[in-house]
């Protein structure tokens, strides 16, 4: 729970003060060989009244938007491993310095600096109360509009985190899809199902050619919410709703295997954003369309040299049967298209080992084929403080998933994996503007990076695109 408070009332109060504040000054001798400002430094000053005063350093002025996530989470974690729940965060100098805007990073970063992964063993919950105070008078407003409009993007971060973080056994394909029905079942989003026998009907080939090979079955959920009925225009989100990705006959290595449980984050990704649209009443029309199954290895499971058909039509060479999610995703870009009348697709997937060794953990891909697009999606994650970089793409790239038996190959002839991959969804798109974005490298941390990510996973691609679809 957050609220914004005009005086802090807890008895554990946190003050963020950078290397060159005037408060410096009024500490003691003592207490300015422990504390002196420096970026995400803590420390705890005793004082007369009884209370805790938690010190938080904010550095050298200028910072950026991912840094204040980190200063609310940085104060957020000190409280937690003190073993203390509610605390007040008294942001007078970041509103000063950074402006009243800043309290939607510095919000998002505490309460995700409380997130805990759910435990399966008898370990009581924990409720956590923060409290923000120092806002003047004049912007307390507009402080209540930004801090309320994070509460609900960061529930949609945090319900990510928690899908991406279940064990494997605890959400087969059709536990996702009730898991998001239930999510979103107090907002104006129609969301629908549809089962294995109502994907064989429709003809979702490629879908089912990787579903098929576990004992419980794909499905495919669509979310669709109506902020602007006045418009026609209708953006398509389209995540990658892998369960569980042994990688099929093609396995993955060993070291990979405990990964292979979070291969849904561009799905939870896409709902968690959906839900914050319609909770926060955006003036945009969205589908979200999220393709969920298994990657098994079973009697019936694809092998590679494999043809297959689609839901557009297109046949499809299975050059390797690891390279799964492009394939579902495929059919769920045409199915977007076709019939939920798509004007434009953004897709989002824990895709390709390739963008991991470009970027590392703290960077996502972008594949996109229309300018416009890639601006807006560019002042999105600026705004959400997340970090993306555009790839560029030309026609010797979209030659490599050419095949010789089929209308297109699902693993590139020569390399460039995370381009081509992308180029691979981008076939079934239908000359609609497109936009990839693969996350395999931030949708998940062994080591966190950032304070306001924990061990697991980070919810990467929420905000990023709730901001995006804010732009229009």
């Amino acid at each position: 729970m957050v609220n914004l408070v005009h005086n802090c009332s807890k008895k554990a109060e946190a003050k963020f003060i950078g290397e060159s504040a005037p408060e410096l000054n009024h500490l003691s001798g003592a207490a300015r060989t422990v504390f002196q400002g420096e970026y995400l430094q803590t420390a705890v000053m005793p004082r007369e009244d009884d209370r805790i005063l938690l010190l938080v350093g904010t550095g050298k002025p200028g910072r950026e938007k991912i840094h204040l996530k980190e200063m609310g989470a940085a104060a957020a974690k000190a409280f937690l491993d003190a073993k203390i729940c509610e605390f007040s965060l008294d942001v007078s100098g970041i509103v000063e310095e950074y402006g009243v805007a800043a309290l939607s990073h510095v919000t998002e970063g505490a309460v995700l600096g409380t997130y805990r992964q759910k435990q399966f063993k008898k370990e009581a919950d924990r409720e956590y109360i923060i409290e923000l105070c120092g806002v003047p008078e004049e912007h307390f407003q507009e402080a209540e509009k930004i801090v309320q409009e994070t509460l609900v993007i960061t529930h949609g971060i945090c319900f990510a985190r928690d899908m991406v973080n279940l064990p494997g056994n605890h959400l087969r394909p059709s536990d996702f899809a009730a898991e998001i029905l239930e999510f979103v079942k107090d907002t104006e989003i129609e969301a629908e199902v549809l089962d294995r026998d109502k994907l064989k009907e429709k003809g979702f080939e490629a879908l089912l050619g990787v579903g098929d090979s576990s004992e419980f079955p794909p499905c495919l959920t669509v979310l669709r919410y109506r902020g602007k009925p006045e418009s026609e225009k209708i953006t398509a989100l389209v995540g990658k709703g892998v369960t569980c990705d042994t990688g099929g006959y093609c396995l993955k290595p060993g070291d990979s295997m405990l990964g292979i449980k979070g291969d849904m984050a561009g799905g939870a990704a896409v709902a968690g954003a959906v839900y914050a649209l319609a909770k926060n009443h955006a003036g945009v029309n969205v589908t979200a369309v999220i393709p969920m199954c298994e990657n098994r290895i079973s009697k019936g499971s694809l092998l590679p040299g494999d043809v297959i058909g689609s839901y557009s039509g297109k046949t499809i060479e299975i050059a390797n049967t690891d390279a799964e999610g492009r394939l579902i995703l495929a059919d769920a870009v045409s199915y977007a298209v076709r019939e939920e009348g798509a004007s434009e697709i953004l897709d989002i997937a824990t895709l390709t080992g390739a963008v991991v060794n470009m970027f590392g953990f703290t960077v996502a891909g972008v594949v996109c084929d229309c300018d416009e697009l890639f601006r807006r999606f560019r002042e999105g994650y600026t705004c959400a403080g997340e970090r993306y970089w555009r790839i560029p793409f030309y026609e010797e790239h979209e030659k490599m998933i050419e095949s010789r038996i089929a209308d297109v190959r699902n693993m590139s002839s020569g390399g460039c994996g995370t381009v081509t991959a992308g180029l691979f969804i981008r076939e079934f798109a239908e000359k609609r503007p497109w936009i990839h974005l693969d996350i395999a490298g931030t949708a998940w941390v062994n080591d966190p990076v950032f304070a306001f990510q924990s061990v697991g996973a980070t919810g990467a691609g929420v905000s990023s695109i709730y901001r995006f679809l804010c732009k229009e």
